[in-house]
């Protein structure tokens, strides 16, 4: 049995395998990694890495979706969310992971010029 990348991304987000917005984002993950193969690089040539990548980045999506605001004051009083900021980090941690399980199979998603002649 194969493991699929919306189980491996509730895995790590500790959402529902059926969740809806999980489901949607692995598979748009999925086809954003696909999009940036290296010419002549199949799915099948990553082997578990591209599902694996996809699942990260879905997660961290979804985590990016379901923080909510560190802090808000209403009057006189301020109630502040410790979880914001560890949740952005560690959804920054996830798409870097993801990045380098991909680097043997696709191009960076980093931008740069090159040979532009100004």
């Amino acid at each position: 049995m194969e493991i699929t990348a919306a189980a491996l991304a509730a895995e790590l987000c500790g959402a529902s395998q059926e969740d809806p917005l999980l489901a949607v984002l692995c598979e748009a993950a999925e086809a954003a990694w696909e999009s940036r193969l290296d010419p002549g690089v199949t799915k099948e040539d990553c082997g578990g890495a591209l599902r694996c990548a996809a699942a990260f980045m879905a997660a961290a999506d979804y985590m990016g979706k379901r923080c909510r605001a560190e802090s808000f004051t209403v009057g006189e009083v301020t109630v502040r969310q410790s979880g914001g900021q560890s949740a952005a980090v560690m959804a920054e941690t996830l798409r870097q992971t993801a990045e380098r399980l991909m680097r043997p199979y696709a191009a960076s998603g980093e931008f740069c010029f090159r040979g532009v002649r100004g």
